[in-house]
């Protein structure tokens, strides 16, 4: 019995050893993909813009017509959120005309401006963004009868709000579609106060990011 005993702990301390001097089972290890880079909005950016825009109203005299210029701007992007302040120039043939018993009138605003910020969301390479600050037109009367002209011009200031989509198509070109409303103060034409002007304006885009 006591052979026994002895034989059977020599055994399990032989075997203890032996399992000891096993080498681990290796481990492989797979190497995480890696990822591309969300596209990045901060910056400088300039670009071209044009459109097409009528008053706000029911008169079928409104004025309406198309415009196209130029835009400047910048972005700061912190995650998913994007911050910036645009501005933009564009001349333009935003106009109307009547004639009634030899007289006739045009209106027509030759320019617009506006300096926006803009707050919005990136989906990576698409951007949809709110926007609004000030906005400028300059603005022209005139009329004829015979013997007679007129013209007066107007530099009208008010605000402006829209919002748009942008779409990264490119490294460092987008595409960007939007929508403004703009409204101006109250003018007067020949010293006769003629009210206030607001326009509706769809416009796109094509900006070039340093």
């Amino acid at each position: 019995m006591k052979r026994f005993a002895l034989g059977f702990l020599l055994a399990s301390i032989a075997g203890a050893a032996s399992a000891a001097d096993m080498t681990a089972p290796s481990v492989a290890y797979t190497k995480a993909p890696v990822v591309s880079p969300v596209t990045d909005w901060s910056g400088f950016y300039i670009g071209a813009v044009g459109g097409y825009g009528s008053e706000d109203t029911s008169d079928p005299l409104g004025i309406k017509g198309g415009f196209g210029g130029g835009t400047v701007g910048y972005n700061w992007q912190f995650g998913t959120v994007v911050i910036g302040i645009e501005g933009d120039g564009a001349y333009g043939d935003i106009s109307s005309s009547a004639t009634a018993d030899g007289v006739s009138a045009t209106a027509k605003v030759d320019s617009l401006a506006t300096v926006r910020g803009r707050v919005g969301v990136a989906f990576d390479q698409i951007l949809l963004y709110g926007t609004g600050g000030v906005a400028v037109a300059d603005t022209k009367i005139s009329a004829t009868a015979p013997g007679i002209t007129l013209s007066d011009n107007q530099t009208q200031t008010g605000w402006t709000a829209g919002a748009g989509a942008e779409w990264m198509f490119a490294p460092r070109w987008s595409l960007k579609a939007e929508y403004l409303y703009r409204r101006f103060d109250n003018q007067t034409i020949f010293g006769i106060p003629s009210g206030s002007l607001a326009i509706n304006s769809g416009q796109v885009g094509i900006n070039y990011h340093f």
